[in-house]
C-alpha cells in the first residue's frame, strides 16, 4: 500500500506499508534488505507502480554505444536483485559477475533469477581486502555496469572508484545516477568524483537526462545515465 502523505519526501525517505496476513509492516523504500525479502515485492513496487525502467534504459545505451554485445565481460556492481544482469544476459554478453554489499541481494538473485550470474560475491568495495580484490581481478573484466546505486550512502564514491580501477583500459564504464549529484547542490561528493574522471580517465560518449522512476507522489525523479570508454586507472589519493 502506497500512502497518502501531505509533503514530498526526499526519495530515499520515502516508505509503504506492505500487508502480509493480519500484519502490515511499514518499509522505506530504501532498506532493500527488507524489500529482497519479500518475493516480488521489488519490481511490483518500482517497476509496475512507480515504472522504474533504468535497468533497460542503461543497458540499451551501453548497446547502442558498443554494438556487440558478445564480448562483454561485464561487472555488475550494486547488482541488487539481478535485473541489470539479466538485461546483460539477454543481449549475448559473454560473462556476468555480480557484487553487492548485502547478503540479501545474492539471495534474492538466487531465488528468482537462477543461473543469471557467472558468480555473485557479497563485498564492501568501499574498504576491500587483497584477496576480493584478487577474487575479482581473474575475470578480466572489459565492461563496469551500475545501475541505481550510486549515492544515497548506498554506494560511497571510494567503492565506485575502487569498481572503475578493475575494468581494462578502453574497457566500458555504463552508469546513472540522480541528476541533482551531478549539480551545485550535490552533497555526495560524486560531482566532484565525476568530473575528475572526466577530466583523465573517462571518454565519455554517451549522456542521456531521463526519467529513472516515479515518486510516491508521481513527481518523476530525473538521472543521468553516462556510457564511457576507460582511459586509465584512478589515483584514489588523487580524487578523495
Amino acid at each position: 500500500m502506497i500512502p497518502e502523505l501531505g509533503h514530498q519526501p526526499d526519495q530515499d525517505e520515502e516508505w509503504i506499508i506492505v500487508k502480509r496476513g493480519n500484519r502490515q509492516e511499514k518499509i522505506r523504500l530504501h532498506d532493500y534488505d527488507d524489500i529482497y525479502k519479500i518475493p516480488g515485492l521489488y519490481e511490483q513496487v518500482f517497476c509496475q507502480r512507480l515504472k522504474c525502467n533504468s535497468h533497460r534504459v542503461v543497458c540499451d545505451l551501453l548497446e547502442e554505444a558498443r554494438g556487440d554485445m558478445t564480448d562483454c565481460r561485464a561487472l555488475d556492481f550494486g547488482a541488487g536483485n539481478g535485473m541489470v544482469g539479466e538485461e546483460i544476459a539477454k543481449r549475448g554478453g559473454d560473462l556476468v559477475v555480480g557484487v553487492d554489499i548485502l547478503s540479501e541481494a545474492k539471495e534474492a538473485t538466487e531465488r528468482d533469477r537462477t543461473g543469471i550470474y557467472d558468480k555473485y560475491y557479497v563485498m564492501d568495495l568501499d574498504d576491500p581486502d587483497d584477496k576480493d580484490i584478487e577474487k575479482l581481478k581473474q575475470y578480466d573484466f572489459n565492461t563496469l555496469i551500475s545501475v541505481a546505486a550510486l549515492g544515497f550512502d548506498d554506494i560511497p564514491p571510494k567503492a565506485f572508484l575502487n569498481a572503475f580501477n578493475l575494468i581494462q583500459n578502453d574497457g566500458w564504464i555504463a552508469f546513472n545516477i540522480k541528476d541533482r549529484f551531478l549539480s551545485n547542490n550535490d552533497d555526495t561528493g560524486y560531482k566532484d568524483i565525476i568530473a575528475g574522471i572526466c577530466e583523465d580517465n573517462l571518454a565519455i560518449l554517451r549522456k542521456k537526462r531521463y526519467c529513472h522512476r516515479l515518486s510516491l507522489s508521481g513527481k518523476e525523479l530525473n538521472y543521468i545515465a553516462i556510457i564511457g570508454r576507460k582511459i586509465k586507472n584512478v589515483g584514489l589519493d588523487e580524487l578523495l
